[in-house]
């Protein structure tokens, strides 16, 4: 993990040579999570997320987007609103980092180099991968931890809208969904295949998690030239 990020860090900053803008910031918001477990509403941030975010503005339309994000992701059958959940009263905290990269798009040009306020919708795509605890559920609903950590890869879809608030600060808020090619991460699932037999919910629908929150970045670099991609 530590030597992605430093990779990460060193092809912004030997970037800045070639008259690019980049963008360095933070998230914070909250997360809530989508699957076997907990409350079944899309947008319920329930939980802190703290996280960097890095981008390369390669257009006035669109930038590549990296960002490592931590959360703690927490459901609650008490929460929710089918009775069987409300019966059943199982609940779990965990703890999840999600690593994410893909393409930022504005609805229309968002060019830093032109004065006045700016403020534009845009969407970010791409694929994350997230590490989480292995745990299960057993006989008598309390969780048990695996004493192991699994990846869950996935894809994010975001919404959300920014605006410069000085010459080098943009501010924004989003929201992003994350569909996961997991199972695992509400414990519906043991990662080991001799716990199978704890295994309960819909096998069929893989676990989504939400996170909900501002951005905050600092921009700098030379004015660039877009005509090369």
């Amino acid at each position: 993990m530590r030597y992605l990020i430093l990779f990460l860090l060193s092809i912004l900053f030997t970037q800045t040579s070639h008259s690019q803008i980049y963008e360095v910031g933070v998230f914070g918001g909250g997360s809530n999570f989508i699957g076997d477990v907990g409350s079944t509403t899309y947008i319920a941030p329930n939980a802190p997320t703290l996280g960097l975010i890095l981008k390369w503005n390669r257009s006035p339309r669109h930038s590549w987007r990296v960002s490592l994000i931590y959360s703690d992701l927490k459901a609650d059958d008490a929460k929710s609103d089918d009775p069987r959940r409300i019966e059943r009263d199982y609940t779990f905290d965990s703890n999840l980092l999600e690593i994410s990269a893909g393409m930022e798009y504005t609805f229309w040009e968002f060019d830093l180099h032109t004065s006045g306020l700016k403020a534009v919708p845009y969407l970010y795509s791409g694929i994350s991968v997230a590490n989480h605890d292995n745990f299960y559920f057993n006989a008598v609903g309390e969780k048990i931890s695996e004493g192991t950590n699994s990846w869950a890869f996935g894809v994010p879809m975001v919404l959300g809208v920014k605006s410069n608030i000085s010459n080098h600060f943009i501010l924004g808020f989003e929201i992003g969904a994350r569909y996961t090619f997991s199972n695992e991460i509400d414990g519906s699932v043991a990662d080991s295949e001799q716990l199978e037999v704890f295994s309960f919910g819909n096998t069929n629908s893989n676990d989504w998690y939400v996170f909900t929150g501002f951005t905050l970045t600092y921009t700098f670099g030379q004015r660039p030239c877009y005509c090369n991609f």
